[in-house]
């Protein structure tokens, strides 16, 4: 018997995918020159996981594997793991709740190129857990060349991630980042140095890292921080922090900020 939050995600893959079906059968009557695509990427695929599957064949093959190849083997990965569904699905919720430019679940579904390099990332890092090293390291390639957005396949990613733009940003081998992260474009989690072993940043639930920030070394940020735009952190922040300059600094604390859902990156003052 499947878990109540199983039951849950399973639902909503359900009405989620509903959704995304009828907003492609108006997007195929408001521009008939995409109907074709529209069709095979949505309204011939039988649900969300099979459809966003082919999606990543076409964004990603053509480079040393075929659309054909990609699409495969993100359908071995949905398959394999049922947690790579209820993720995509938290992600898709997460950017139309914060993204205020998206209209629809179609437009990240199709477009967004943060949500498809989280997803490809996903598949790399089942890729990477199976010891299949040299196709996940191949796949990271391609996510960003087609994508601007470096993850390494050996990073650990929580649900409900969103990734605004892409462009510029880079997860390092050994980062964490936990549930409901929004992380935008030129976000850098990277090491410290030339050491090995865990060296990379861990990033707590609810985190904001705007634009630009870097944060480098196996340092912690805590629950519920913000990271200000252009900001370098070297140390630990407590949760609920916001930090800003460099090096970065406790500009203040305050236990009821949530600024990765509000997507606020003021931090006092009309800063």
């Amino acid at each position: 018997m499947r878990s109540a939050p199983e039951v849950d995600i399973a639902a909503r893959d359900t009405g989620l995918w509903q959704t995304l079906r009828r907003e492609a059968e108006a997007a195929v009557l408001e521009e008939p020159l995409l109907s074709a695509a529209l069709q095979a990427t949505i309204l011939d695929q039988h649900d969300l996981a099979t459809a966003f599957s082919y999606r990543l064949g076409q964004r990603l093959g053509g480079g040393d594997l075929s659309a054909l190849a990609v699409r495969d083997l993100s359908l071995s990965a949905f398959a394999a793991d049922p947690t790579l569904a209820g993720a995509l699905v938290r992600d898709l919720e997460a950017i139309r709740d914060r993204d205020p430019t998206c209209r629809r679940y179609l437009d990240p579904f199709l477009y967004y190129k943060g949500l498809q390099a989280l997803e490809a990332y996903r598949v790399a890092h089942w890729l990477w857990e199976q010891g299949r090293v040299t196709l996940a390291l191949n796949l990271q390639s391609r996510i960003s060349e087609v994508f601007q957005a470096d993850i390494h396949p050996a990073a650990r990613i929580g649900a409900g991630v969103f990734i605004d733009h892409a462009t510029g940003v880079v997860i390092g081998e050994t980062s964490v980042v936990a549930d409901d992260v929004s992380i935008l474009q030129n976000v850098t989690l990277g090491g410290n140095g030339k050491e090995r072993g865990d060296r990379h940043p861990k990033i707590g639930r609810g985190v904001l890292l705007s634009v630009g920030a870097k944060v480098l070394g196996n340092v912690t940020i805590g629950e519920g921080t913000r990271v200000a735009a252009a900001a370098v952190v070297l140390n630990d922040v407590p949760p609920h922090s916001t930090v800003a300059g460099v090096p970065a600094k406790i500009i203040r604390q305050s236990a009821n900020q949530q600024p990765a859902f509000t997507m606020d990156q003021l931090f006092g003052d009309g800063i």
